[in-house]
């Protein structure tokens, strides 16, 4: 899901999500397909966890890679859509698709994504998640616009609207624990 939504917001063409700018820019860089670029990215900041000591679970080799095969499906098979309403509601689509899609793959407990993952282990070694995740977003949104990745209102809409929605989807996503200390 998460990387339907994805191929939908590169193919609305009204700005991405920060990582996927960075995706989007590297991927023309090199001459790759934005879906190939995510896979080969999601395995560098897998490197990145190594001296975080962050712990991989199954999840996080699937988001590394079917999160980008999903987006060069959703990329051959989708045509461009054409009229501002029409790219409009897509892109909609495409933020809640992800959030659902989020909210499934955090739900089900089995690893964090590679992007995540970095976040989290940061957080391991005492910063604050909320600036780690900041400072991350930020810093690939910039490099991804100096690569040459798009920028519009997508990208604001992402922005705010993707936490409040996978906080909303989440509660109704997450497996329940197998804790029995908790009551």
């Amino acid at each position: 899901m998460c990387g339907s939504g994805i191929g939908l917001f590169v193919r609305v063409n009204l700005g991405l999500a920060p990582w996927d700018v960075f995706h989007q820019g590297l991927s023309e860089l090199i001459n790759l397909p934005i879906g190939r670029t995510i896979v080969i990215t999601s395995f560098f900041v897998l490197l990145l966890w190594i001296p975080l000591s962050q712990p991989m679970g199954v999840g996080t080799l699937l988001n590394a890679v079917l999160i980008g095969v999903s987006v060069d499906l959703v990329m051959r098979f989708l045509p461009e859509p054409h009229g501002l309403v029409v790219r409009s509601a897509l892109m909609l689509l495409g933020i809640l698709i992800t959030a659902i899609g989020s909210g499934f793959y955090i739900g089900a407990g089995l690893g964090p994504g590679p992007r995540d993952g970095l976040m989290m282990g940061l957080g391991l070694k005492g910063y604050k998640i909320s600036r780690a995740r900041t400072f991350i977003e930020v810093t690939v949104l910039i490099l991804g616009w100096l690569l040459g990745g798009q920028i519009g209102i997508g990208t604001v809409l992402f922005a705010v609207g993707i936490g409040p929605l996978v906080a909303r989807f989440l509660p109704l996503l997450e497996m329940p624990s197998s804790d029995t200390t908790r009551t």
